[in-house]
């Protein structure tokens, strides 16, 4: 089955000869969740004002459901739904109003069911009435999802949906995009939160400097580049690494209780069994062993760092 989204070699490049974009190339699938991560400045909303026809790439192609985003742009555009970071909403509106003048943005004809079902998916029914100016800013995150979902897109864009929410509501935007996902939509999920491509995403997507480091599924990246850590809890504290242990992967942690050996879960021997005895050898007396998996974030500073030749 073609992807929904294609991007191929896009470019995007300013007058100063800066270049946001260098050759990004994208398939997304119908129906999944691609998180995109990357630190500031690294071309995340480039790529996504561009596929969305907000910034003219300098080079290369996107096509969206077989739409060409240049050639066939009004189909292309029907298609996609975009959530931005800024919150730019006419504060004297009335939440429902906003919601149906976007539908009627894209020439869909009126659908009070429809608009009443995603106002109550997003918890804005009761709130229908109300002026955007009396809306907390979770809420108005919420309208800006409405806006984007009513005139039924097949791909969802949402850059940065949580910036500056609660814990909270945070929570509670995931279990709308996963509500999603489940009736079909295809959604892109820009963040900085790392825990947010590890609850819902089933592919992460990795930019640094304009260009896309690897896109892959979320297990399959823990698998290959995760690594765990053996921590060895002491019952004396040590101002430093025993001499006898430093043939050893070994660190100290930083209040000196324990020492952090950190191994490769796919390595066929992981030494823990040689280094317990080290220890042993060494005098020292275990207070508990604990072990801890590499986290994506783990794994995304270490692959930026390499990349920033770190």
């Amino acid at each position: 089955m073609a992807p929904i989204l294609k991007v191929t070699d896009l470019c995007k490049a300013y007058a100063g000869g800066f270049e946001a974009l260098k050759g990004v190339s994208l398939e997304i699938d119908e129906g999944e969740i691609l998180a995109l991560l990357g630190p500031n400045g690294a071309g995340k909303t480039t790529l996504i004002s561009t596929v969305c026809g907000i910034t003219t790439a300098t080079a290369g192609s996107v096509s969206v459901g077989g739409h060409d985003t240049i050639t066939d742009f009004r189909a292309a555009r029907a298609m996609i739904g975009l959530v931005p970071q800024e919150i730019n909403l006419e504060p004297f509106e009335r939440v429902q109003n906003t919601v149906r003048f976007s539908r009627g943005l894209f020439g869909k004809p009126a659908n009070p069911a429809l608009i009443e079902k995603i106002l109550k998916q997003l918890s804005l029914w009761d709130k229908r009435d109300n002026q955007i100016r009396e809306l907390s800013g979770g809420m108005k995150r919420r309208v800006l999802i409405a806006k984007a979902l009513s005139h039924e897109p097949r791909v969802l864009f949402l850059d940065e949906p949580t910036a500056g929410v609660d814990v909270e509501l945070r929570r509670d935007m995931w279990e709308i995009v996963a509500e999603l996902k489940r009736d079909g939509v295809t959604i892109i999920l820009t963040t900085h939160y790392i825990e947010e491509a590890e609850a819902i995403a089933d592919r992460v997507g990795v930019i640094s400097d304009g260009e896309i480091l690897l896109v892959e599924d979320k297990d399959t990246l823990m698998a290959r580049l995760g690594k765990k850590e053996l921590e060895v809890q002491l019952t004396e504290p040590l101002s430093e690494v025993p001499a006898s242990l430093q043939s050893e992967a070994l660190r100290l942690s930083d209040d000196g209780g324990a020492l952090i050996y950190t191994y490769d879960t796919r390595a066929e021997r992981t030494g823990i069994t040689k280094l317990l005895a080290a220890v042993a050898d060494a005098g020292l007396t275990l207070r508990d062993v604990v072990t801890r998996q590499s986290s994506l974030e783990d794994i995304f500073v270490d692959m930026v760092h390499k990349e920033d030749g770190a």
